[in-house]
């Protein structure tokens, strides 16, 4: 009888959908705040979150014990999510040098097949967002915290990629090119 329980309980745990965001904590700090009757200590989590699709979030949080900050800083990266922009071959469009506070990146598209070359937590992030080839570097602080905020920050930054070339396509009807071809042709002329 114990067993089918077990069995319903396992079956019920299989239903439950899990969360589509894998999580890593970047850094995770003991703090300390003098108060009248002493110190109070609490504990800080910085978290990273992403779906290795485009989609990257950093979330910051302190709490009472290790598990509630990492908890409070998994809601608080959900809440900041942004979507990165990638080229088709799963690299950046565009090379991005950024400075906030003390933190200076530098990062840069890779060609396909050179993996992320980047230290840090600018490793951790880039992961997470799904981007397969990529250059990082860091210039500045060596603050886990400042980085991580300003990789999010470069990432933003990313324009969308230019498109392929537009092949010449033409009119049903008529049978000549496009509008676009045209002008081209004029500007030849």
């Amino acid at each position: 009888m114990a067993t089918g329980r077990q069995n319903n309980r396992r079956s019920n745990r299989e239903r439950e959908p899990r969360d589509e965001f894998e999580q890593v904590i970047l850094d995770l700090a003991r703090v300390t705040r003098v108060m009248a009757g002493g110190k109070r200590m609490r504990f800080r989590a910085c978290v990273a979150i992403g779906d290795r699709k485009g989609r990257v979030g950093i979330g910051l949080a302190k709490g009472a014990d290790v598990s509630l900050a990492i908890t409070k800083g998994t809601n608080d990266a959900k809440k900041h999510l942004i979507k990165v922009k990638m080229t088709e071959t799963g690299t950046i469009p565009h090379k991005v040098l950024i400075r906030s506070n003390s933190s200076k990146l530098l990062i840069m598209p890779a060609p396909p097949g050179t993996g992320i070359i980047a230290g840090s937590v600018l490793r951790q992030v880039f992961d997470l967002a799904g981007i397969k080839d990529i250059v990082g570097k860091i210039m500045g602080t060596s603050n886990k915290v400042n980085n991580a905020r300003t990789a999010i920050k470069a990432l933003e930054q990313l324009r969308e990629p230019r498109e392929a070339k537009k092949k010449v396509t033409a009119d049903v009807a008529t049978g000549e090119p496009s509008a676009d071809k045209k002008e081209k042709k004029k500007d030849k002329e």
